[in-house]
């Protein structure tokens, strides 16, 4: 058995998240307890309540990094352990975490401070994202193409999640054009996604400019387990690397598909999915068969992920 921990992107948050877990494992609360005292204001209290603060980049990044660590914690002091690790944007933080390269303490006051670069980057309503579903691969770099070739502004694929599930991004005018232009081509669905803005995209290359310094700023220390980065679906190569690659993973669009099928040929067969809900669940499914699928995000899941790894032994 080969187990992937994988962590969760911007976009899963709920309020209340993470709640069940700091009442009831000291860990947890240990961890929500640390991200209070490095960030200044109550991480907790914006997990636990409050819907609108969530809503926010700079307040969602932070937030959900905490409440993934707090689950993995969890999860360890059950004795389970990672044999690789990946994470959806924002969660290949989680991941450098997980694989001990990176400090949770500096990895929270990070997020939080790219949250905010990400959200200033591209005005408010100047951009957009939609999920397409049900259209082939090239099909969406063809809408996107074409919607960008109208010469209003930029339309280009953000997320290759999964097969026949793409996130396209770009200016809104153009963004939407490219979702008609999908749904015209045989897309099944063309989501409108609630972010603040086109991440993933060259749009975001002021936040990558701010963000630069703060990662050269970085302690980096060995990784304990291989760390796949959605910059190229692979392994990073070593810790001198990390900091160029999220240099490049802020305005890169997100190589997921690619990141599970390597992990697969690398003999993972257990995908647990730790933070707000199980989208990347849904990925791996989409992605690969024949793999165990589990999460943790409160005491049920982790109950259920307990019981299914037993199963398996």
């Amino acid at each position: 058995m080969k187990t992937v921990f994988m962590f969760s992107g911007q976009g899963a948050q709920y309020a209340g998240m993470g709640k069940d877990l700091y009442t009831n494992y000291s860990v947890a609360k240990e961890v929500f307890d640390r991200a209070d005292e490095v960030l200044g204001y109550s991480i907790k209290d914006i997990c636990f309540t409050d819907e609108a603060k969530l809503g926010e980049t700079e307040f969602a990044q932070p937030a959900i990094l905490t409440m993934s660590i707090a689950a993995m914690k969890v999860l360890e002091e059950e004795g389970v352990r990672a044999d690789m690790t990946a994470g959806l944007s924002l969660g290949e933080y989680s991941a450098y975490v997980a694989s001990g390269a990176m400090d949770f303490e500096e990895a929270v006051a990070l997020v939080q401070k790219r949250g905010k670069f990400m959200a200033e980057a591209v005005p408010s309503g100047e951009g957009a994202m939609y999920a397409i579903i049900g259209l082939d691969t090239e099909l969406v770099e063809q809408a996107c193409k074409e919607a960008t070739e109208q010469g209003d502004g930029l339309a280009v694929p953000a997320n290759y999640n999964a097969p026949g599930q793409i996130v396209i991004a770009g200016h809104t005018k153009t963004a939407a054009e490219a979702a008609r232009i999908a749904k015209e081509k045989g897309a099944r669905m063309a989501v409108p996604l609630k972010v603040s803005g086109p991440f993933h995209t060259e749009l975001l290359q002021p936040a990558a400019e701010k963000l630069g310094p703060e990662l050269d700023k970085l302690q980096i220390h060995s990784m304990n387990i291989p760390v796949y980065t959605n910059v190229n679906g692979e392994v990073v190569p070593s810790e001198q690397d990390i900091v160029p690659i999220l240099k490049k993973q802020i305005v890169s669009p997100v190589r997921w598909e690619t990141t599970i099928r390597n992990m697969a040929e690398q003999g993972a067969d257990t995908f647990i999915e730790l933070g707000p809900g199980k989208t990347l669940n849904g990925f791996v499914k989409r992605t690969i068969k024949g793999v165990t699928n589990v999460n943790v995000e409160d005491r049920i899941s982790l109950g259920k992920t307990m019981d299914k790894l037993h199963e398996i032994v």
